[in-house]
């Protein structure tokens, strides 16, 4: 469906530049023909790292506190399976379900403050992967979140081939892609509103079912290339509204607290994988298959992913009444409190430079003379760094450690791009990219602060707005790094990114200090803070 957590939302992760790596030599001239297309300029930013932060942004989370925080259960309710009583009423806490016999820590977990975040947990350490895993609700969402990601990668592979075939076009051809990011704005701001008006489940389900029939339809031979560019376009949009929905589901799956910040990196996770493997089996299977035959195998993905949430997950009553607003009007009312503008500004400011050096990847291997092979390593650095940054901060800090170390590694995230300006080979360049992947281990601290800064009955509307602007910036990021290369040596392009990057870095984070210091004072007066907002205890 929407890319559901395209395989490169949440971060930056891989993008065509990948397809052509993992295509070349697979036999199909179509496929060839379609996505290397072209080796510098803008033309080849566009193609050759197009997909990479979407399904890696689809995945910005939310979670707060460690399980340890969680206060203690009455007799009874400890049992292994979810427990959902509903949404909060305003000005409850929202305990979370209960499952496993660990209760998710809420919003008013004790510890110190972080600096610019919510209460730093205190107590044992983090629960690990396993323990999310030990949720059945999580389990049924991860295994459909597998299904979907098939469908995003094989659908976009599939659909960049028949548009070529049936044009001959690079243009066209890269444009399939180009418009998997242009209508995230318009589904993250006009629709943004329905993921606290409506049923979540009902909304996970129905727009699986939408992406499932735009594909059907691509398959039909009538389809023209326009009706298959809209069709593409569609998807795009409903995409925003259903990853802002999924994950604020997680977190009545889950908790608020530090299983939900497991569950959400488990799907970034495993998002940037299926950017490493997936258009590798893509291309194998455009080997075996016509086009068509291939989008006909993602439609049934869809249907599949569908079909496990609208079985395997709780029917859940929508979060909010209508009363927020709705379209521009109910997107401001989540845009003014200065908190949440400053925590999104911190998901969109990162991945905004970090898509560079991936978009620039093909027109930087022709810039060196290197052969394809190398042109694969360095599409797969970014995404191997930011899997094995998450794993370790997930497996091995604290809810408390990864809290301390959201800013330190936020602002420092681009620097590793000034190894680009000497024009080093591919084992440096590549040790550039895989360092500054790395760094994204930061979400998992964001995640925590976001989740707990936007009120409950505003979280759905909140994380799809988070989401589509993660998707926008890096569409941005992508067509401005074309255009500075018309202009510059690629080389130049990538270490000018890590210094003005580095410099938007500091005072977006400058902003996020200003923002918690500011509910700090407003709660010194006496006046009433805003639900989730905590002190600056301990700067």
């Amino acid at each position: 469906m929407p890319k559901h957590d395209d395989p490169t939302t949440e971060l930056p992760g891989t993008g065509t530049g990948t397809t052509a790596a993992g295509l070349s030599g697979t036999g199909t001239a179509a496929t060839a023909a379609a996505l290397p297309g072209t080796r510098t300029g803008a033309a080849a930013a566009e193609l050759g790292g197009t997909e990479t932060g979407p399904i890696a942004a689809e995945l910005g989370g939310t979670r707060t506190g460690p399980i340890a925080a969680a206060p203690a259960l009455p007799p009874g309710l400890a049992h292994g399976g979810p427990a959902h009583t509903g949404p909060a009423q305003t000005g409850q806490a929202h305990a979370g379900p209960v499952h496993t016999g660990q209760a998710p820590a809420g919003r008013s977990a004790a510890g110190p403050a972080s600096p610019t975040g919510p209460a730093a947990p205190t107590g044992p350490a983090a629960p690990g992967y396993r323990a999310v895993f030990r949720v059945r609700e999580f389990r049924v969402v991860f295994v459909a979140h597998l299904f979907s990601l098939l469908g995003v990668v094989v659908s976009e592979l599939a659909l960049t081939v028949l548009v070529y075939d049936l044009t001959r076009s690079p243009l066209l051809s890269s444009l399939t892609f180009a418009l998997g990011f242009l209508p995230y704005l318009v589904g993250g701001t006009l629709l943004a509103g329905l993921t606290d008006r409506l049923p979540p489940r009902r909304i996970l389900v129905v727009c699986d079912l939408v992406c499932a029939g735009c594909v059907a339809l691509m398959v039909v031979p009538a389809t023209p290339v326009a009706l298959l560019l809209a069709l593409r376009c569609a998807i795009a949009v409903v995409s925003p509204v259903f990853n802002g929905t999924r994950m604020a589901t997680l977190a009545d799956i889950l908790g608020e607290g530090d299983l939900f910040v497991l569950g959400r990196s488990l799907l970034r996770i495993v998002s940037q994988s299926a950017l490493l493997t997936g258009f590798a089996v893509g291309g194998v299977l455009l080997t075996v298959v016509p086009p068509r035959g291939a989008l006909a195998v993602t439609a049934g993905t869809f249907l599949v992913s569908a079909l496990l949430l609208r079985l395997g997950t709780v029917r859940r009553p929508a979060r909010g009444s209508g009363a927020a607003g709705s379209g521009l009007s109910g997107t401001w009312a989540v845009l003014r409190n200065r908190r949440v503008r400053a925590l999104m500004l911190m998901f969109w400011v990162p991945p905004l430079f970090a898509v560079v050096p991936e978009a620039l990847a093909a027109p930087y291997a022709d810039e060196i003379g290197v052969s394809t092979a190398a042109l694969g390593l360095l599409m797969c650095a970014l995404p191997v760094g930011t899997i094995t940054g998450e794993l370790l901060a997930g497996s091995f800090l604290s809810a408390a450690v990864r809290s301390r170390i959201v800013l330190p590694l936020a602002v420092t995230g681009v620097l590793p791009y000034l190894l680009y300006a000497p024009e080093p080979g591919v084992p440096l360049a590549a040790a550039a990219l895989f360092l500054a992947g790395a760094t994204g281990a930061y979400t998992l601290g964001l995640d925590a602060w976001f989740v707990a800064a936007v009120p409950e009955e505003q979280r759905g509307r909140a994380m799809t707005l988070m989401t589509a602007g993660m998707m926008t910036v890096q569409g941005i990021g992508m067509a401005g790094a074309g255009i500075a290369a018309e202009f510059a040596p690629v080389h130049v392009v990538v270490a000018g990114t890590g210094v003005l990057g580095t410099v938007c870095l500091l005072a977006a984070a400058a902003e996020l200090r200003a923002a918690g210091a500011a509910g700090e004072t407003r709660a010194g007066r006496g006046g009433r803070r805003p639900k989730g907002e905590t002190g600056l205890t301990g700067i």
